[in-house]
């Protein structure tokens, strides 16, 4: 089974120029013989948001150092205490124990003093991953509800919002993250939580699209199945 499967991945193999990137998948596990197509896509897709959510923290660090400064010595060591506080299924201490929208709401209020960056992408992880479920893994009795997933999209929607438009006490903003001046025009932040949100609403119509598509089978099926029966020949 394994070399036939290898055999089939390597027949996957394509032509098309890589010299602006190439697309790969993840190394084969024997845990996808229980997972679905959808599955695997609202894996991948999960995983693609998180390291969207990592490229946004590096980002935003990146223009607002003060943040990284008040939780660690470095922003690589910053970060990394990031990437752990999305990995936990507990929630982050400096959220005082709040989850998913409640914790966005206190990462985006302006009388939150600790690191803003990691509270934010934190938060924003967690109300991805209470979308589907709580699960960061999906298996062929798992379901996932598209409108949880579809509402946590419009979530990212109104967190990008908040955080371009939100000032503090000084009526400075919450953070710095785009840019546009008459001499740079950073978009950077907003392309990538655009990147999240396109996945997020695709993996939503996806799974609808799914559950509707079994229902009709299975309607199709009732109805055909009498007129596709074999018939006796002798």
């Amino acid at each position: 089974m394994a070399l036939g499967l290898a055999a089939l991945l390597t027949g996957c193999a394509s032509d098309a120029p890589t010299s602006r990137g190439e697309v790969k998948g993840q190394d084969f596990s024997a845990n996808e013989l229980l997972q679905s197509e959808g599955n695997r896509t609202a894996k991948n897709a999960m995983l693609a948001n998180q390291r969207s959510l990592l490229l946004l923290a590096d980002k935003l660090y990146r223009r607002n150092p003060a943040e990284w400064r008040k939780s660690a010595a470095t922003r690589e060591a910053a970060l990394a205490e990031v990437e752990k506080a999305m990995a936990a299924d507990t929630p982050w201490p400096p959220l005082a124990g709040k989850r998913d929208v409640a914790a966005l709401t206190l990462a985006l209020s302006p009388d939150f003093a600790g690191d803003r960056v990691a509270a934010f992408i934190v938060a924003c992880n967690d109300t991805i991953v209470t979308a589907h479920g709580g699960r960061r893994d999906f298996y062929y009795l798992d379901s996932i509800d598209p409108q949880h997933i579809y509402n946590a999209a419009r979530n990212m929607e109104t967190a990008l919002w908040i955080l371009n438009s939100r000032r503090d006490a000084r009526g400075a903003p919450l953070l710095l993250s785009n840019e546009i001046t008459a001499d740079s025009r950073n978009l950077s932040f907003e392309r990538e939580f655009g990147k999240i949100i396109g996945r997020l609403d695709l993996l939503a119509s996806t799974m609808t699209e799914r559950y509707r598509r079994a229902a009709i089978s299975y309607v199709q099926g009732l109805a055909l199945g009498p007129v596709l029966a074999f018939l006796p020949v002798r």
